[in-house]
């Protein structure tokens, strides 16, 4: 009952939502602006509009926003962006952010997590990374709107589309993680250098994420402890309904997965809505839209595929498998020892409290036939968790360290 509950609420909120949002462009043009002769006689109609703003805008969203990257600064030039799919399956296209520039830049294929947001989430790590790199990323598919016939996804199949979109890149590129594919990324260059594949990158960066979650662990990580995997099934797993493409499946509910993480800091997101009330009673549009633009993305949700939510937390989180040498790929065990030739860079931030400080940078170890050389590690002060992949310290302290360890390593 937990996915038709939750739809049922969206069916009846998002109506209301879209009259809230109505009502409040109606208001709008009557009101003075702030500062203006008899400004004070409006305060009340200004407050209305603001309630009516927050409210409309909070609702979730469950199809993929656009990326809109647009145009982008490359050197002395202003250069137009292309999105085009270069490679498709039922569960992820393989996006390529397409620039004309006459140099050949390098290739980095991100990983983006399937963590209960679309890859979107990553707008502000593309525009930056793409600078000075041809950009790809893996843009995974709502899996409410894959039909149960095209099979399962669990971490093995995830760990297949790495192997898989790395390759449709070609030889002499390079990949980057954030956050949670970190563990299938590092499994998947150990497989593809144990095979000497000739797509094998160049360099590997993970972004704050859990190759070895005993490391500081944090609220996430003690609560995927506190519970056996038959509590996880029971109580987060249920099937998409009937009206979706993806009838039958099991999956947990990317609107269930967004309500615990902002949980975890209701108090940051209500006085995030309390400031935005009063940006929009103020007049200060700046900042309100700049609000909205990060909660369009962040209630932006997709479903996760049960398989590979209950083995990741299993897997990942309960069992350590990686960090003790114990995971297996379609049973084959996988070797971190036998990347060589591809250099590793760890990035954590300071104040993750998703993953803790080491969780990342153990990777460096398992790396051990890595040349010490071809390994490094950056502790960004001051950033959460997103932090480390987005905002400006990402662009102004950490891009730069990632630029100089990709370009090193470019061939």
């Amino acid at each position: 009952m937990i996915y038709p509950t939750l739809q049922t609420s969206q069916d009846i909120l998002s109506p209301m939502r879209m009259m809230a949002r109505q009502m409040g462009g109606l208001i709008a043009p009557w009101m003075p602006a702030p500062g203006a002769p008899h400004d004070m006689l409006f305060g009340g109609l200004r407050a209305l509009r603001a309630s009516l703003e927050v409210f409309g805008h909070a609702g979730l969203l469950t199809r993929r926003p656009d990326y809109g990257i647009g145009a982008i600064r490359v050197g002395n030039r202003t250069v137009e962006v292309e999105e085009v799919a270069v490679a498709r399956t039922p569960f992820a296209s393989l996006l390529h952010f397409r620039k004309d520039v006459a140099t050949p830049l390098p290739r980095v294929l991100v990983v983006a997590p399937m963590s209960g947001h679309f890859a979107t989430l990553l707008r502000g790590t593309i525009q930056v990374l793409l600078q000075d790199h041809d950009v790809y990323i893996t843009d995974w598919h709502n899996i409410r709107d894959v039909p149960a016939s095209a099979g399962r996804f669990g971490l093995d199949e995830f760990i297949d589309h790495v192997m898989h979109f790395q390759e449709a890149i070609g030889p002499g590129g390079h990949v980057l993680a954030v956050c949670q594919p970190v563990v299938a990324v590092l499994a998947a260059v150990a497989l593809m250098a144990e095979d000497r594949h000739p797509a094998s990158p160049r360099s590997m960066t993970l972004l704050a994420g859990p190759i070895d979650a005993r490391q500081h662990p944090t609220e996430v990580n003690r609560l995927a402890e506190s519970r056996d995997i038959g509590w996880f099934k029971s109580n987060l797993i249920c099937s998409v309904p009937w009206r979706y493409q993806g009838a039958g499946r099991r999956v947990y509910p990317g609107a269930l997965q967004l309500s615990a993480f902002m949980s975890m800091n209701l108090g940051r997101h209500m006085k995030a809505h309390h400031e935005q009330f009063w940006s929009l009673f103020d007049g200060n549009t700046a900042k309100s839209e700049q609000h909205r633009r990060f909660y369009d993305e962040y209630l932006s949700v997709m479903d996760l595929p049960a398989e590979f939510f209950l083995e990741t937390v299993k897997t990942v989180f309960q069992d350590h498998a990686l960090a003790r040498g114990e995971l297996t790929w379609r049973g084959r065990p996988v070797r971190p020892e036998a990347i060589r030739r591809t250099a590793v860079m760890a990035v954590e931030g300071e104040k993750d409290d998703i993953c803790g400080i080491g969780q990342t940078m153990a990777a460096l170890d398992l790396c051990r036939s890595v040349p010490v050389t071809m390994r490094r590690y950056h502790l960004q002060t001051g950033v959460g968790h997103y932090g480390v992949f987005s905002g400006r310290r990402f662009a102004q302290a950490i891009y730069p360290r990632i630029r100089e360890m990709i370009q090193a390593h470019q061939g």
